[in-house]
């Protein structure tokens, strides 16, 4: 029964999106190139330089939804895979923003971070660079 009302449950998530400031000079995103991002093994944006990821909080139903749509990785395997590249001294995790209003915030005053929130929280300030079904 509870395995049922997962799956019930998994169509009222809502469509994820990768944004960036309306000011950055980049224009799309491959999924391959979103998860390259934020899993730390690229740090540029195609066409922009420099990209710092910030994340939603751990165990945010948009985060999982990105992580296992982007990677393929769950919220324990992720945690497992930034506890590898932590100890081997090979990177750093992205750092927890909050929720989709306080990531987009970030994202809209800075041109260098790229985030990822609910396509509700989109307005003017942010580019959409992928969207996440």
């Amino acid at each position: 029964m509870a395995a049922g009302l997962l799956f019930l449950s998994l169509p009222a998530f809502a469509e994820v999106v990768v944004i960036v400031s309306a000011k950055s000079t980049a224009t799309a995103l491959s999924e391959e190139q979103a998860s390259d991002l934020f899993l730390g093994k690229n740090s540029s944006l195609p066409g922009a330089g420099q990209a710092v990821p910030v994340d939603q909080a751990e165990g945010s139903p948009v985060r999982e939804q990105f992580y296992a749509k982007v990677s393929g990785k769950t919220g324990a395997q992720l945690k497992a895979y930034w506890s590898k590249q932590i100890f081997s001294g090979k990177g750093q995790p992205p750092k927890d923003a909050g929720d989709s209003a306080a990531v987009k915030t970030l994202v809209a005053g800075n041109p260098n971070i790229i985030g990822y929130v609910d396509k509700s929280a989109v307005d003017a300030t942010v580019k959409v660079l992928l969207t996440i079904k």
